[in-house]
C-alpha cells in the first residue's frame, strides 16, 4: 500500500467515524441508544467477521484464552461508549460531542502514565492542561467564571463520561495479542450476547422506525463500524500509530462542516475550544518532541561534521 492510498484511508476513516455523530443525532430521536448499538453492532458482525478471518488469519486458541479481556473490551467499547454516546447526542450537537471525545488522545496518555507506566514529558503535560482548557471552554459556552454556578448540558456532561469509557477501552486493547480485526469481531460477538436480553426486554414499534433511521443504522454498520475500522488498521500497520493518531484531529472538523452542510449553526466558543483540544492533544502526542528532538540531533550531527 502506497503513501498516498495510506492517507486516503485515514482521511476516509475519520470522515465516516464523524458521520457516526451525526447521523446519530438523527437516529436517537426515533431508535434508543440501546437499539442503536445492537442494530448496529449485530449487522456489523456479518461483515467483520468474514474479513478477521480471510485478512489476520487468527489463532483461535490465543482468540479463546482471551475470551475475559474480549468481554470487557466488548462492555466498555462496543456497549458502554456506544449507548453513553448516542444518550448524549440526545441532549448535545454532533460538533460539541466530537469535540469534547477529541480530548480522548490526551487522557489515553494520562492514564497510561498511572496505569501502565508510561513517562510524560513537561510538553506532554502542557499539552494535556491545555487540550482540558479547551474542552472546558467548549462545555461552559466560554463562561468560565461562571463554572461552579451554571447548569451544564447533559450531553456534554455524558461525552466525558463516553470519553473516559474509551480511554479505559483503549488502554487495555493496548495489552491484548489477539489481532485488532479480530479482537472488535469477538467482543462485539459477546457484547451483542450481553446486550441482545436488555434489547428484546426494552423491544421497538417497527412502525415508529423512519426510512432516515434505517439508512442511519446501515451508515454506521457499514462506514462508521467496518470501513473505518479496516482502513484504519490497515494505515496504522504502514505509517504507525502516532502518525495515524493525528488523522483523529480531523474528527471533529468533519463533524462541523457536516453539521453546517445541514443547518447547524458552529458557535465561537466552539472554534476557540477546539482549536486548544486539537494544539494540546498535538503537545500531548509527542509530535513536538519529537520534531525538537530531531532537530537537536540534526543540529548536533552537523557540527560534527
Amino acid at each position: 500500500m502506497n503513501q498516498a492510498r495510506t492517507w486516503i484511508f485515514l482521511i476516509l476513516a475519520t470522515l465516516f467515524w464523524a458521520g457516526n455523530y451525526v447521523f446519530g443525532k438523527y437516529v436517537v430521536a426515533e431508535l434508543t441508544p440501546v437499539w442503536i448499538t445492537f442494530s448496529r453492532w449485530v449487522l456489523s458482525l456479518f461483515i467483520l467477521l468474514p474479513i478477521a478471518i480471510i485478512v489476520e488469519k487468527p489463532d483461535w486458541k490465543k482468540v479463546k484464552e482471551s475470551w475475559l479481556t474480549l468481554l470487557l473490551l466488548g462492555l466498555l467499547g462496543i456497549i458502554g461508549y456506544n449507548i453513553i454516546l448516542y444518550t448524549a447526542l440526545g441532549y448535545t450537537s454532533p460538533t460539541n460531542a466530537a469535540l469534547i471525545s477529541a480530548v480522548n488522545p490526551g487522557l489515553i496518555v494520562l492514564l497510561s502514565v498511572f496505569l501502565l507506566k508510561e513517562s510524560l514529558t513537561k510538553i506532554q503535560i502542557t499539552g494535556l492542561f491545555v487540550s482540558l482548557f479547551g474542552a472546558l471552554i467548549i462545555i461552559t459556552r466560554g463562561n468560565l467564571l461562571g463554572i461552579f454556578q451554571m447548569d451544564y448540558n447533559r450531553g456534554d456532561l455524558l461525552m466525558i463520561g463516553a470519553v473516559i469509557v474509551w480511554t479505559f477501552y483503549s488502554i487495555i486493547g493496548k495489552r491484548i495479542s489477539v489481532p485488532p480485526i479480530t479482537a472488535t469481531a469477538v467482543s462485539t460477538f459477546l457484547a451483542m450476547v450481553v446486550l441482545a436480553p436488555f434489547a428484546f426486554w426494552q423491544g421497538i414499534d417497527l412502525a415508529q422506525v423512519s426510512s432516515i433511521s434505517i439508512y442511519g443504522i446501515l451508515y454506521m454498520c457499514i462506514f462508521s463500524s467496518v470501513c473505518s475500522f479496516v482502513f484504519w488498521n490497515m494505515s496504522v500497520r504502514k505509517v504507525g500509530a502516532s502518525q495515524a493518531g493525528i488523522f483523529l484531529n480531523l474528527i471533529p472538523v468533519f463533524t462541523a462542516l457536516i453539521s453546517m452542510a445541514l443547518g447547524e449553526a458552529i458557535l465561537t466558543e466552539q472554534i476557540i475550544g477546539g482549536l486548544l483540544v486539537f494544539i494540546g492533544v498535538y503537545l500531548t502526542s509527542g509530535m513536538l518532541s519529537n520534531r525538537v528532538g530531531h532537530w537537536k540531533r540534526k543540529k548536533e550531527y552537523s557540527k560534527g561534521a
